[in-house]
């Protein structure tokens, strides 16, 4: 019989019992998937877009995250310009029909359009600390700007970051009510720098954050928080126990946490993951054997419930589907 394979995942999502466990991969389709404005070259959400179609039709996934390289920056002069904190000040929202939005819900939209009744499809949406932090010239510094901006006048970034995430939140739910996305996936990262704990985090950044959660849980029950770990970027995954969420996912080999500890945290929600996502990781590397061994004993040790395996982010763009294909077939 052949498998649903919507229904597999919403399944998981649910934490019921499945035929077979699913799983979930991806990867950039930009050399700069950053830097790349599709806004200013609308050519480039052509090619990821003909990427992405190539890649779900050749390799037919469980389910999508909707990869947005080229969109990554909030398209926002003001935002873009700031130098110095006050440049923040009264920050105004974007227009209803900005091309911020209606550009980033017509690509979904046609993805939706195309296999909306087979899979889950999941819009990958970047929480204001890191979008302000891409939209640096040099977005490696965006975190200790960012850090510095909150430590002279941190009431200044919350309303900034309020009217950013009520951008972010207008997005998320247009993009579950009219493109149809099944829901979003929703990157957040802690912000590292001496002085940021997590009352500050809390006081600042956390209320825009749980403000995009819940305008996409009035939504869509199906809403995925990533807690990003690329690059090294170390959390404290308890800085997230309270967020609304179906599912959760995580950087395992970065935050030395595993499947089963994970749900501990967040309290039986589904899990994402268990596999590291660099060239040195068994994904990557390793053989048949060992990635169904891993396969298996990921499983063995999370449980058959509210368990999806993926990596711990973007696996690299050169990564051999069939791996990823040997890990479909051991969930079983």
């Amino acid at each position: 019989m052949t498998i649903n394979r919507k229904q597999l995942v919403l399944d998981a999502l649910d934490g019921k019992g499945v035929e077979r466990i699913p799983s979930g991969f991806w990867f950039h389709f930009l050399d700069d998937e950053i830097g790349s404005d599709a806004f200013a070259h609308p050519e480039l959400s052509q090619k990821v877009l003909a990427k992405q179609i190539e890649y779900i039709d050749s390799f037919r996934p469980d389910y999508v995250k909707i990869m947005t390289d080229g969109f990554f920056h909030y398209n926002h002069p003001q935002v873009a310009a700031a130098q110095r904190v006050e440049d923040l000040k009264d920050l105004q929202p974007l227009a209803e029909d900005d091309p911020w939005f209606t550009r980033q819900i017509e690509y979904a939209r046609q993805l939706v359009q195309r296999y909306g009744d087979e899979i889950a499809l999941f819009y990958n949406v970047f929480g204001a600390n890191t979008t302000f932090r891409f939209m640096q010239s040099h977005w490696e510094k965006g975190e200790e700007k960012l850090v510095s901006f909150i430590r002279e006048d941190k009431e200044t970034v919350r309303e900034a970051f309020d009217v950013i995430s009520s951008d972010l939140a207008k997005l998320a739910k247009r993009l579950i009510t009219e493109a149809h996305v099944t829901g979003i996936y929703f990157s957040v990262q802690n912000l590292l720098g001496d002085g940021i704990t997590r009352e500050i985090y809390e006081d600042v950044l956390a209320p825009g954050e749980k403000k995009i959660l819940a305008a996409a849980n009035s939504a869509s029950d199906y809403n995925i928080l990533h807690v990003c770990g690329y690059a090294g970027h170390h959390n404290r995954l308890e800085w997230y126990e309270d967020y609304e969420v179906k599912a959760v996912n995580w950087a395992v080999s970065v935050e030395h946490v595993s499947l089963e500890e994970g749900q501990q945290i967040f309290d039986g929600r589904t899990v994402i993951g268990g596999f590291g996502n660099l060239t040195s990781d068994v994904l990557y590397r390793g053989s048949k054997e060992e990635i169904q061994q891993e396969t298996r004993r990921l499983i063995a040790k999370a449980g058959r419930r509210g368990v999806i395996l993926g990596a711990d982010c973007t696996v690299p763009r050169d990564i051999d589907w069939q791996h990823l294909e040997w890990v479909r077939e051991a969930a079983v």
